[in-house]
């Protein structure tokens, strides 16, 4: 199956490689052309001159953007591209009612639209382990499923269009959850005078044992914060779970995270890992 690659940014560029391994990439887009460059001299791969030129060309786009309406216009500029049978995978993370709309409007079209958003963090991106849930038309899905396994390890139909956006909104509320208590708990064992080393190799061994812990908590106890997932995203991504909810329940844990995020970015921080939420309990501590 002929397949383009838009969005090349930190998640997006990693899935495009692991397309291309697999033989699938034809033809890649990027909204900066700079991020599209590493691309231009592999074999059997071109750069598109616009997202329309890459839609002519393909039978499946996988794109990866970053917000609602990044992934309405780059549909918007595809569209007179796309032939009826085209199979569009957005693994973006968006609002549920986004991927809805988009779905209807090409299914008017003849194409199909599947929300895929993924988890996994670059790490996965870069090795092809991502977790990918899916909605929209099961047949669809089949059609793409063997390139997409170049990409996810682990696919699951969620069910119709929206229901893969509404499944990694828990993802990301949860994932919310788990960075406060890790930062808390450790911003707490290094106020106790711990030797965290030691935390980390005991904790990391028991209940308490998750992804976060292991491949995060070594590097913000060294005061490192590189990107992996930034703080500026995942406020947007749980901004997008707030306004999902706002009819259906409270978000406590989302809220405190938002109000968090927020003193992040006023101090110039939303560009750094998620992790740096490490910072705001780590000032608790120093202000008693």
């Amino acid at each position: 199956m002929k397949t383009g690659g838009i969005g090349l940014g930190a998640m997006g560029a990693g899935m495009a490689w692991n397309l291309q391994r697999q033989g699938f990439l034809a033809v890649v887009w990027n909204r900066t052309p700079s991020g599209a460059e590493p691309f231009a001299g592999q074999e059997g791969i071109r750069v598109a001159g616009s997202p329309e030129e890459l839609a002519r060309c393909c039978e499946l786009i996988v794109t990866c953007v970053s917000r609602d309406v990044d992934v309405k216009q780059a549909v918007s500029a595809m569209r007179p591209g796309l032939a009826a049978g085209t199979i569009v995978a957005d693994t973006s993370t968006i609002n549920a009612a986004t991927a809805r709309e988009l779905a209807a409007q090409l299914g008017a079209r003849g194409v199909e639209f599947l929300d895929c958003p993924v988890s996994g963090g670059v790490e996965g991106a870069r090795q092809g382990t991502l977790a990918m849930m899916v909605g929209g038309n099961a047949g669809a899905l089949e059609r793409a499923q063997p390139v997409l396994a170049a990409i996810a390890r682990h696919i699951v139909h969620m069910g119709p269009s929206g229901s893969g956006q509404a499944t990694k909104a828990v993802n990301q509320i949860m994932a919310a959850g788990i960075n406060q208590a890790v930062t808390e708990a450790l911003a707490f064992g290094e106020a106790m005078g711990l030797p965290m080393d030691k935390v980390l190799d005991v904790v990391g061994r028991g209940a308490a044992a998750n992804w976060f812990l292991e491949h995060r908590a070594k590097n913000m106890l060294e005061g490192r914060f590189s990107p992996g997932f930034r703080v500026s995203l995942h406020h947007k991504d749980l901004s997008i779970c707030r306004e999902m909810a706002k009819n259906a329940a409270s978000l406590p844990v989302t809220e405190m995270t938002i109000k968090d995020y927020e003193r992040l970015m006023q101090q110039g921080r939303g560009d750094e890992d998620i992790s740096a939420l490490f910072r705001v309990k780590q000032s608790a501590y120093k202000k008693q």
